[in-house]
Parts: C-alpha cells; sequence; structure tokens
C-alpha cells in the first residue's frame, strides 16, 4: 500500500510539499566559486613556475630571461616545442624558426633560441629514426640518409649515426 501523501498550500495557493528539503544553490554556488578560484589558482602557480626547482641557479636563468623580448621568449617557446613533440634537428629547428613559411622569426631570435635551448640531439635523433623503422619500414642505411639530409631532418653525421647505432 502506497503511503498517502498530505497536500498542503501556502497563503498564495501553490502547493507545498512538507517533507521536501530546500534545496540551497546560493551556499552550492559559492562553494563553487571557492573551488574553481583554487583551480585557477593551483594552474596558475605551476604555469608561472610555482613548481620549479628553488636552486639558485634556475632561478638566475629564470631571472635573466624575464629580461628578454617577448619575439626571443616565442622563438624559444617554439623552439622548444620543435624539439620535444617533433624530435626535430637543431638546424631543422632553426630553419623552421627563420622560414617564411614557417615562424617567421628574425635571425637573432631564432639564433637566441638555438643557443638556450636545453635538448638531446642524439635523443632527438634516435626518436626520429625509430619513427622511420616503425611507421615507415625503412631501412637503417635509408633511414641514416633522411636523418643527415639538406633535404631531410638536418641531423649531423655524429648525431644520425648515435640513432642508427642504437635502434632495435
Amino acid at each position: 500500500m502506497a503511503k498517502k501523501e498530505e497536500v498542503y498550500y501556502n497563503e498564495n495557493g501553490k502547493r507545498v510539499y512538507p517533507n521536501k528539503k530546500k534545496k540551497r544553490p546560493f551556499l552550492f554556488g559559492c562553494l563553487g566559486i571557492i573551488v574553481l578560484i583554487f583551480i585557477i589558482g593551483g594552474c596558475a602557480a605551476v604555469m608561472t613556475d610555482g613548481g620549479s626547482d628553488s636552486d639558485d641557479s634556475s632561478s638566475d636563468s629564470h631571472k635573466k630571461e624575464k629580461n628578454i623580448s617577448s619575439d626571443k621568449r616565442a622563438a624559444l617557446n617554439s623552439a622548444k616545442t620543435y624539439a620535444d613533440t617533433m624530435h626535430m634537428s637543431k638546424q631543422g629547428i632553426y630553419d623552421q624558426l627563420i622560414s617564411e613559411d614557417g615562424d617567421q622569426f628574425d635571425e637573432e631570435d631564432a639564433q637566441y633560441a638555438i643557443d638556450h635551448l636545453d635538448v638531446d640531439f642524439n635523443k632527438n635523433a634516435l626518436e626520429s629514426a625509430k619513427s622511420y623503422q616503425e611507421d615507415m619500414d625503412m631501412s637503417k642505411q635509408a633511414i641514416h640518409d633522411q636523418l643527415v639530409s639538406e633535404n631531410g631532418d638536418k641531423f649531423t653525421e655524429e648525431q644520425a649515426q648515435y640513432a642508427i647505432d642504437n635502434l632495435d
């Protein structure tokens, strides 16, 4: 047998449910805003070097980096992206930074970026070589030629040889 619910009406004639709990949207809204502020603050702290080492040498280089032009900083960020995600060579990154079909930085900004990159180009050559081996089924000689080619990846002979020597 179903429980019979009593029906009540307020002074305006609207139906009132006495056992129904009131929602508190104000409380949940304020709580939501506070949580959102903490999330944004945490993201901002991480993105503005809040999670970096407290080493004096790294803070000195960070201070020096703040005094560079926005174009140099942008070129360096672009170069880091090319190195980290596309595993490009030093010459390949430089050429991409100054290319009319690429980033179009001037040579000074591009050279600044190259000089301040902290990248293991042997590792980049190896990653590129693995990609050629796995995705394109190239021979080791063809991979080597592609890595050092002026029309290819533009790694140095030493970097290409390191990659070939360390392929599976």
